[in-house]
């Protein structure tokens, strides 16, 4: 397949990229600066532009880009940038593929599980109604945009992504480094659930979703597992040989984080019920297993 990839130069985007050409795909990455190789087609998702001649011929598209929401603090700005980057660039990916002569087939649009809030210890699936929050109004918003693709006959798929385990990126790059140094330890009182993806299930979870003409509408990439905080720390401490007794108590997550500290001291316990039923084989299974795939060592 000829796949159109946005954000492929994040976490994810570069694991995904090499990863389909491995696979026999032909890869465009979409770059928000003039193309300066073959496999470069610009887009300006604030102006709502795309070099249309380098999308010709496209057979699916994955729609990645967005601004991170755990990268600054939670000002009114910054929550401004963090909705308009996805739906404003939803918009423009749909308008782009929707006007082409001949259109996509598919178009995988990244979502998360910020659209059910704070489940508690309640399990939810992809059944579940949309929870309450900023990141679920994000959420809601986001997988909207892509609605005129879904109008005009492309199959649209919405990931909804948890915590993604990595080496190089998210979450869990910013707690190894304090983890070596025995600085690791629950956050809050640790009995919120955290519903994670190895990174290398995430990718082949994508790919998955590209290639099954069945799938639409929202799937959660998520582990089969989801576990608390303190379950987390607990394995952290143990694969790294590390004591984690040092918390980090909520009004100091409250007083760092602002606002985004309701996201890291909240509940989400997602399990991925379309996969399941789907027959998606996880190569990580276990928290401890995407650790230690982050990790580079054997499961």
């Amino acid at each position: 397949m000829r796949i159109a990839v946005t954000g492929a130069s994040g976490l994810i985007g570069s694991a995904l990229v090499p990863h389909l050409r491995a696979g026999g795909h032909d890869v465009i990455r979409l770059v928000r600066r003039p193309s300066a190789a073959p496999d470069e087609v610009t887009w300006d998702p604030t102006a709502g532009t795309v070099d249309l001649d380098g999308l010709e011929g496209t057979d699916a598209v994955v729609h990645l880009a967005g601004a991170g929401v755990g990268d600054h603090r939670w000002t009114d700005a910054y929550k401004r940038e963090i909705l308009d980057s996805r739906v404003n660039g939803t918009h423009t990916i749909v308008k782009a593929i929707t006007s082409l002569e001949f259109a996509p087939r598919v178009l995988v649009s990244a979502s998360a599980i910020g659209w059910y809030g704070d489940t508690g210890d309640r399990i939810v699936d992809e059944t579940a109604p949309a929870g309450t929050g900023f990141l679920a109004d994000v959420v809601r918003a986001w997988e909207a945009a892509a609605d005129p693709a879904r109008t005009a006959g492309i199959r649209v798929v919405h990931p909804r992504t948890g915590l993604v385990v990595a080496g190089d990126g998210g979450a869990w790059a910013r707690m190894f480094p304090l983890f070596r140094l025995g600085l690791g330890g629950k956050l809050g009182d640790g009995r919120q659930y955290w519903s994670w993806i190895a990174l290398r299930d995430e990718i082949r979870a994508l790919e998955y979703l590209l290639d099954r003409d069945d799938l639409s509408g929202p799937v959660n990439l998520t582990g089969p597992t989801p576990v608390t905080n303190a379950e987390v720390t607990e394995v952290m401490g143990r694969v790294m040989h590390r004591p984690t007794i040092l918390p980090a108590p909520a009004f100091a997550l409250k007083a760092v984080l602002g606002e985004f500290s309701t996201e890291v001291l909240g509940s989400a316990r997602v399990v991925p019920g379309v996969l399941a039923e789907s027959g998606f084989d996880f190569q990580d299974p276990t928290i401890e297993s995407a650790i230690r795939s982050a990790l580079g060592q054997a499961a």
